[in-house]
Formats: structure tokens, sequence, C-alpha cells
């Protein structure tokens, strides 16, 4: 395979000064980029800036070049197309098909994955409009980032903020790395991931946890993206690297997890609980640090159950055709454990893996036995916990109604 082909369509917002580190990241990493700013988007980086960046002339209008014919040709001959950023009149005209300039006509011709990176107001992201726009653009099977939260032009803060450009690139790599003939097969799906670890606080400063850092349940998060899907993100004290174009809801404990997860499993085709959430929790929260006594034994810790998250999804669907993924971790008899753990819970799927020193938690590798309520058994070989994930969507996939 050549060098990859990227058309970065460029739309009028001011984040379009972000997208000039996303074309430095495609660029530096190897890939061919053809930039394709709209008239608007000029306004806030020049072409001068784009040409210079990418190596290549800047296309900004179908009256250029006109013998190459532009407006088909540069969608025809491309591998991807990401629009960075993506306003809301670029994602209207796009969910409509309409074609009044280069970018949107290289939308309708082009036959490959495309990517939109939104970044708007509040407003105007949460308008009904934008969100049927996204909904049909999604349902066609390309990819729609969530935007971030955050600060947003002038003193406003909220979602609609340009996502991460790292992460839009680690996108659309794996996008690219899908390849053309590949589907967005969770295109116009919603899918809800737990990543990390639960923690049940005993006093002020100490807490029973796990040593679960949260990286499968980024990686099924990162790709559930790449492949279409939007994305809620329960993260149970995971650090602050989040990945790009999710719904991020932080937790603390095993209640905060289940009280987040359901909420968003009312409207979700899949919930995979990658997150290591705790079985007990102190009976008691001692509101001032526990101090030690020379001369006498601390007082035994009582501990009462948690929910049972995993269950409770399983045996009570929010919807039909819901897919439910757990995952085991278990020290002995994997399998056994493994397939006794399936049948108690009544998921689907069950990812169950062995854990240890240097084993799975907090690794960027991870091996595992997916084993499926149909009696199926599917091995993944240690390998990047991406891996995993795109094979537990893999599986996934096929089971939506």
């Amino acid at each position: 395979m050549g060098t990859p082909r990227i058309v970065l369509g460029v739309s009028g917002g001011i984040a379009a000064y972000k997208a000039c580190e996303l074309l430095r990241r495609f660029t530096e990493s190897g890939h061919g980029v053809r930039v394709v700013p709209t008239a608007s988007a000029l306004n806030f980086v020049g072409e001068a800036t784009w040409s210079a960046l990418s190596g290549n002339p800047v296309a900004t209008g179908v009256w250029e070049s006109v013998h190459e014919v532009p407006h088909v040709r540069i969608g025809q001959n491309a591998d991807l197309v990401v629009v960075a950023p993506a306003t809301a009149d670029v994602l209207a005209k796009a969910a409509h098909g309409l074609a009044d300039d280069l970018l949107t006509n290289t939308l309708l011709t082009a036959r490959c994955p495309v990517v939109f990176a939104p970044a708007m107001h509040t407003e105007m992201w949460e308008h009904p409009a934008t969100q049927e726009n996204v909904a049909v653009l999604r349902r066609r099977g390309a990819v729609v980032i969530e935007p971030a939260v955050g600060r947003l032009t002038g003193a406003d803060t909220g979602k609609g903020r340009f996502p991460d450009p790292a992460g839009i690139f680690e996108t659309c790599r794996r996008v690219l790395e899908r390849g053309a003939g590949l589907p967005a097969d969770l295109a116009g799906r919603h899918v809800v991931v737990s990543a990390g670890g639960t923690r049940e606080p005993l006093d002020p400063v100490r807490y029973l946890g796990n040593r679960s850092s949260g990286r499968q349940g980024y990686a099924l998060a990162r790709t559930a993206v790449a492949r279409g899907a939007r994305v809620t993100l329960v993260a149970a004290n995971t650090g602050p690297d989040a990945p790009a174009g999710v719904d991020l809801v932080e937790v603390g404990t095993a209640l905060q997890l289940r009280e987040a997860v359901l909420a968003a499993a009312a409207d979700a085709d899949a919930v995979v609980m990658a997150a290591a959430v705790a079985d007990f929790r102190p009976a008691r929260y001692a509101a001032g640090k526990i101090k030690k006594k020379d001369g006498e034994e601390p007082a035994p810790v009582e501990l009462v159950r948690n929910p049972d998250v995993l269950a409770e999804l399983s045996h009570d669907r929010a919807r039909p055709g819901q897919v439910v993924v757990g995952f085991a971790a278990e020290t002995d008899d994997v399998l056994a454990n493994g397939r006794s753990k399936l049948a108690r819970k009544g998921c689907d799927l069950l990812v169950v893996n062995e854990v240890g020193e240097s084993k799975a938690f907090g690794t960027a590798v991870n091996e595992a036995v997916v084993l499926g309520a149909d009696g199926s058994e599917t091995p993944v070989p240690l390998g990047p916990k991406e891996a995993l994930a795109d094979v537990v969507w893999d599986l996934v996939a096929p089971r939506l109604p």
C-alpha cells in the first residue's frame, strides 16, 4: 500500500487554528494531505499556512484548475476525508447532500471513510437540527467524534469544544487501519463502556480499591469511536487522559458507577462493563481519619455487598436486543470460573483474563478468552489492548438487532 491520501477539510470556525496541529501529525507520520478549506476558514487561517504545513497546493474553489475536475477528483482519490473543525453549517450541508463549494462537493464524491470533528457553541451543538444531522451522518456510516467539554469562544464554557487533535489523529489512524473495505459497523449505535476501578472510602484518606488502570476500557472506547459509535465512557478513577470523542462521566464508587451506567444504558445498543467494580464496601465510613493507637489492634472492618451491576444490566435489559458484555478477572481455574460467571451473570459475552503481577492490570497489553452465551469461545493472544477491544466489537456488532 502506498502513502495514505488524506483530505483535510477545514470549515469556518475559530478552532481552525487547532487543525494545524492535526495536519502536522498527519504529515509527520508519512501521510499525504490535501487541505480543502472553506472560504470562511481562510478568514481564520490563511492559504499559505495550509500549503506550508502540508507541502501541497491548497484547493480552495471549484473554479481553480478546472481541467483537473477538482470537485470530483479530490474525493475520488482520497483514502480518508476528515473535516476538522466541522461547523454546524457543514454538518447540515453534508447531511442533506448540498454541494455549494469544493469541500461539500468532495464529501459527495468521496467513497472512502469520512470523519467529522465538530466544534461549535453548546447551543448550536445541542440544537435538534444539529443532533438530527449528526444522527443522519452516523447512520450513513460517517464517524462523528463527540466534541469536548470546556472553554469555548469568549467566556462561554460547555460542550462543543474542538476535540484534542492528538485524539482526532488517533481515531483517524484506526479508521485507516481498518481500511476502506471495512464498514463503520457501529455507525449510528450508542455504546456504553465502563473503565477503571472503583474506590470505596473507609475514612477521608483511605479506601478499598483495586489495581485497574482503565486502559482496557479506554481502548474499548477509542476503538468504538473509530468504528462510528457514539460512546458514553463511565470512568472510575482513571486520571485525566480520557479518549477524545466520548461523552465522559467520571465516578468514584461502585454505587456512583451503577447510577451512571444504568442512566446511560437506557438508550444504549450495547454496554461493555470493563471496569473493576468493588464487590464490597465498608459498612461504616469514618468522618475522621482512623488513628492507630499504641498497644491496640485496629478494629475489624465490616464489609457489605455492593450491587451486582453486570447482573442487573443483563437481567433487566433497558431495551430489546441490547448486548451486554462483562469482564472476569481470575487468578486460577480461569475458564471454569469464567463459564460459571457467564451463566450466573446472564450477559451475552464475557471477557475472561488471568490477572496478577504484571498481568492485565496496569499494562499496555492483554490476552483473554471471550466466552459467549451461545457456547462460543474466542481466544485473543497477547497483544495491545486495542486488539482485544476490536475483537470484542467484532463479536458485539453481529449480535446487534
